[in-house]
């Protein structure tokens, strides 16, 4: 082989290495938004839940202008999934819903903190640990 064609050999390999490594970090950071953005979904319709059980009437099983109450009727399969534990804080005007995100997959661990007062407003922070 003459030395022109050892030297296109070497060029597509270092080309091809570079394509794939460009590629897994595609990947990953893809797999860690998605992971971020299904926590997020699954806090918020927790906290959706919980100003739904606020406005509800106690008669008719709700927390009559109050969260008090709302862990007590929240289902396990909600704040236990794969990869997340939700742990809601509750007081009478804010529910608030820390969720810890465990390294899944290779993508690091985050929390997410969604809280929602009495006038139904949301606020979501994340951070990454």
């Amino acid at each position: 082989m003459g030395q022109q064609q050892l030297l296109l050999i070497v060029l597509g390999v270092i080309i091809v290495g570079i394509a794939v490594v460009v590629g897994i970090n595609l990947f990953n950071a893809n797999a860690e938004e998605s992971a971020i953005d299904t926590t997020v979904s699954e806090a918020t319709n927790i906290a959706a839940m919980g100003l739904q059980y606020y406005k509800k009437p106690t008669a008719l099983g709700g927390g009559g202008n109050a969260f008090t109450g709302f862990d007590l009727i929240v289902p396990v399969d909600l704040t236990t999934t794969d990869y997340c534990e939700h742990t809601l804080l509750v007081a009478p005007t804010l529910l608030t819903i820390n969720s810890e995100h465990t390294d899944y997959i290779g993508v690091g661990g985050f929390t997410v903190q969604v809280t929602v007062d009495n006038t139904g407003e949301y606020l979501t922070t994340v951070a990454r640990l």
